[in-house]
């Protein structure tokens, strides 16, 4: 079977066995059922929810009711425990619904972390970080190696593995991701970087200069370029630098103007005076007038 074909077949193509040993064990389905007998998923690996979005389901919910079913489990007489579905839970209750359509099914807590997991994993809205959380969870606690896991979800190993790099990304920059300040693409190229303190860096780059995946990954080279480098020329580079900058002040206080220095490799260059009108220009020329005199 194709990793793109799983998608779309049920969880049972995404998991194995689980189509047998719990999918057909279900108690009933479709059942409606009250809201307050079902206690939440302790493996729910969704963290957050966008309360707008919420609102929203849930005024849709008024008017044309819960088309997809949540999925629970039996969890005693007369409770459930949500297997699937929370979103649509919350949003039943933000509608005021006392009961709700369900598939009840029989499963263990291991088939149960697994559905939880993939379920989300499908989603569109599901952030990068909650993606690769979920792919961490499956990798640890339910014991699938990455080729394993590729297999469950339908992803390529190599964006399998790529989520889950994401995890070594430090705190600051796994919230951006989780903020929607960074795409996937942002994110990959912080990857290749291997300081965290340098990625920290190129991530406040990004965006304070809105710089769109390209411009990231340009970034990122010429870092990485400059890094490659014989030591010695870098720092002979900046010392250069720095002189020519203090130099560059010197002459602004003496001609109250911007003076820019344009180097280039040989060490040959030129020094630019600005000036924005030709009043400005005649009164840097007398400044000249008066050195020279």
């Amino acid at each position: 079977m194709s990793k793109k074909n799983a998608l779309g077949r049920g969880l049972g193509a995404l998991i194995d066995g689980v189509e047998k040993e719990v999918l057909e064990k279900k108690v009933e389905a479709n059942m409606d059922i009250s809201v307050d007998s079902i206690e939440a998923n302790p493996f729910q690996p969704r963290t957050t929810f966008d309360e707008q979005a919420l609102e929203e389901l849930a005024t849709s919910i008024k008017e044309l009711g819960i088309v997809q079913p949540l999925t629970v489990r039996e969890n005693g007489p007369g409770r459930y425990q949500l297997i699937a579905g929370e979103r649509r839970l919350r949003a039943a209750r933000l509608a005021g619904l006392t009961h709700v359509p369900a598939y009840i099914r029989t499963a263990d807590d291991q088939a149960m972390l697994e559905l939880a997991l993939v379920e989300n994993i499908q989603r569109e809205d599901l952030d990068a970080v909650e993606v690769a959380i979920s792919f961490q969870r499956l990798v640890e606690e339910c014991k699938l190696t990455q080729e394993q896991l590729s297999d469950r979800v339908g992803k390529q190993r190599s964006t399998v593995a790529n989520y889950l790099r994401l995890l070594r990304l430090p705190a600051e920059i796994q919230l951006g991701i989780r903020k929607k300040q960074l795409m996937m693409g942002h994110a990959r190229t912080l990857i290749n970087i291997d300081d965290p303190k340098k990625q920290i860096n190129v991530f406040y780059q990004i965006i304070d200069g809105e710089l769109s995946v390209r411009q990231s990954e340009e970034l990122v080279r010429i870092l990485q370029t400059e890094k490659a480098k014989d030591p010695e020329k870098i720092e002979k580079k900046k010392k250069i630098n720095d002189d020519f900058s203090r130099l560059s002040d010197h002459l602004h206080k003496i001609f109250e103007a911007k003076v820019d220095f344009r180097i280039n490799e040989n060490g040959k260059g030129k020094i630019v005076i600005q000036f924005d009108d030709q009043d400005e220009m005649e009164r840097i020329l007398s400044v000249f007038d008066r050195l020279n005199s």
